[in-house]
């Protein structure tokens, strides 16, 4: 039997346990797994916690995702690539492997006939969600991201980052309060909680005007996931925009977490429907 959490805060939205129990169920696995409200200065508690009470696993969530990074004893190609983990595998010795299934679950939300060769993305928000938007892309083949953030000097840091992990990708960044014409974008990436159910939920980051001028073939992939459809899918698909919903980024990433987990790959629909009967 797998004893399992998620760390982070707040997580009253948090639908993870939900997810994760009928994906282990879809396999034959029975579960222990805790809502484990975690603000960050209670981090090393936490871990003492998990280490001691024989947890397997655990996943990681706002605002920790960067910070459990310092606190483990290996790390898999993903979150060594975006600086931040959101899936931890506990061993047999207590050691933390982290992993990030973020990218995973990005990329595999993207359908395969889409081609971002070459093109730009827009991408808004700078912190880990965006980091992982970033590798994914990337990995598309994407030629230029534009970052949009609220406060410019705060984002330095990603900036920094990420060029350095993708000299051949170009990144520019603007203020969201001030965006400029994304006419030319490919694919509009929502990396910021706005629209979330409990927090701004009737928002988007973007103004209407905005979605206006986009051409039909732009893709609006917003990572909120709760509610499935937010304001800013609803107002895209008003105009025929392609949109991406953030449920099957979170699905996606969760199926990787009980696949690092357990060795088994669990039934996604089955994941899905849990997902949409709980929100």
């Amino acid at each position: 039997m797998y004893k399992l959490g998620i760390i982070g805060y707040p997580l009253g939205h948090s639908i993870s346990a939900v997810i994760q129990k009928a994906g282990l169920d879809s396999i034959g696995e029975n579960c222990d797994y805790d809502i484990l409200e975690t603000p960050p200065e209670e981090l090393i508690p936490r871990i003492k916690y998990l280490k001691t009470n024989d947890y397997n696993g655990f996943n990681v969530t706002i605002p920790l995702k960067v910070p459990m990074s310092l606190f483990l004893d290996d790390i898999d190609d993903y979150a060594n690539i975006a600086g931040c983990v959101n899936t931890v595998k506990i061993l047999d010795d207590k050691s933390f492997i982290g992993y990030n299934t973020d990218i995973y679950g990005f990329k595999k939300a993207i359908p395969d006939e889409v081609n971002l060769n070459g093109k730009n993305a827009s991408v808004l928000g700078t912190g880990g969600a965006a980091r992982a938007a970033v590798v994914g892309l990337a990995e598309r083949g994407i030629k230029s991201i534009d970052f949009y953030t609220r406060n410019i000097i705060n984002s330095r840091q990603t900036l920094d980052y990420v060029r350095a992990k993708f000299p051949n990708v170009e990144f520019n960044v603007y203020q969201i309060q001030n965006i400029r014409s994304l006419e030319g974008t490919s694919i509009v990436v929502n990396a910021t909680p706005i629209g979330m159910k409990g927090y701004m939920a009737d928002q988007m980051p973007l103004d209407r005007k905005d979605l206006d001028n986009l051409s039909k073939d732009t893709i609006i992939y917003d990572i909120v996931y709760n509610p499935a459809k937010t304001i800013l899918i609803q107002e895209s698909q008003k105009r025929g925009l392609k949109t991406i919903g953030g449920l099957d980024m979170l699905i996606y990433q969760a199926e990787r977490a009980i696949e690092i987990w357990t060795g088994k790959i669990p039934d996604a629909k089955v994941m899905k429907i849990a997902a949409l009967e709980s929100l």
